[in-house]
């Protein structure tokens, strides 16, 4: 048996300085120039962020060995899965500032990193309140029940930017211009220096991303404990949220039972919690899922809910195409 390697300090800066370097290539060499991503390029990126996991959670197991690489992978997966809902709600803030395709990408970049910054406090902040509390695990395994009914039994997303109390008061506070100066934040209005409509929207990308952080970090707790596997695989599944974005955002009719599968799986995850023993010696009423079986399970639930999804716009659109079928013969 290998002999397991310690996650020293050195292992938290090499991995923080390589993410650091990614986003400058990124917004610095690739993403130079404002552009529209196209589908086959999100894709293309898409697919380097998916590997760059993979590899991670393969160097996993040489490092810490097998069950800390599938709860990387687990933990990644559950935080990918989570973030595909925050990437419809992200498209129907564009949508309603009517932000340009060309600009997407900025604001998903720097959103993104503010919410690197943020996650990385909040999953700081719940290790070391576990650390010291554990009974906290039972709450955080009830709220996910209670988050996952709620958004089951909820109605269809809808964003409402004008109510947002972050856009009303930034346009109390600060100075804000009513037209768009390109990918700016910042431009000049009568030589005045003024925040641009697309601060606004990053402003309400990252309030929806710790919105949905407060749903996805405790998740992950329920997979492991170990700061930096949260760490990490939350990076990662935020990294890919861009690319993610621009492949999903045109496809949301096709994942109408998503939000219904999400919904399971934080009930799982939650229930998972609340009957686990946590490292100590078991009730009648408590045992410890394990971590493989977790994964099928999200999985499974997740490739089902996307399954009946298009199986369901498929018959809707067969539906269509037979009425106006009859509608041009009448």
């Amino acid at each position: 048996m290998l002999a397991l390697v310690e996650i020293t300090p050195w292992y938290w800066v090499g991995f923080i300085l390589c993410v650091l370097i990614f986003l400058a290539l990124d917004l610095g060499l690739f993403h130079k120039q404002a552009h529209v991503v196209s589908v086959k390029e999100a894709l293309g990126w898409t697919a380097v962020w998916v590997t760059l996991a993979l590899l991670f959670a393969f160097s996993l197991i040489f490092l810490r060995g097998r069950k800390e690489a599938l709860e990387f992978f687990t933990g990644y997966f559950i935080e990918v899965s989570l973030s595909m809902d925050n990437v419809f709600v992200i498209a129907l803030i564009f949508g309603y500032f009517k932000v340009a395709p060309q600009f997407q990408h900025r604001v998903l970049f720097w959103g993104i990193l503010g919410a690197l910054i943020m996650r990385g406090l909040m999953i700081w902040a719940g290790v070391e309140l576990i650390t010291r509390f554990d009974w906290l695990l039972y709450i955080f395994g009830a709220f996910l029940v209670l988050t996952g009914i709620k958004m089951l039994l909820s109605k269809e997303e809808s964003v409402h930017p004008e109510k947002s109390w972050i856009v009303r008061g930034a346009k109390k506070l600060l100075p804000v211009s009513s037209d768009f100066d390109g990918q700016n934040f910042l431009t000049r209005v009568n030589g005045r220096r003024m925040l641009t409509p697309l601060f606004l929207v990053l402003l309400m990308v990252e309030t929806t991303d710790l919105i949905f952080a407060v749903d996805s970090i405790p998740a992950i707790f329920g997979v492991t404990r170990k700061p930096f596997i949260v760490f990490t695989s939350n990076v990662f599944a935020i990294l890919g949220l861009r690319s993610m974005y621009f492949v999903l955002a045109g496809a949301i009719g096709l994942f109408r039972y998503l939000k219904v599968g999400l919904s399971v799986v934080l009930v799982f995850i939650g229930v998972k919690m609340l009957i686990d023993p946590h490292d100590k010696p078991p009730h009648w009423y408590q045992f410890d899922i394990p971590d493989s079986t977790s994964l099928l399970m999200v999985v499974t639930i997740i490739i089902i809910s996307i399954l009946f999804s298009i199986i369901a716009t498929r018959r809707e659109r067969e539906r269509v195409n037979a009425a106006q079928r009859n509608k041009d013969h009448s």
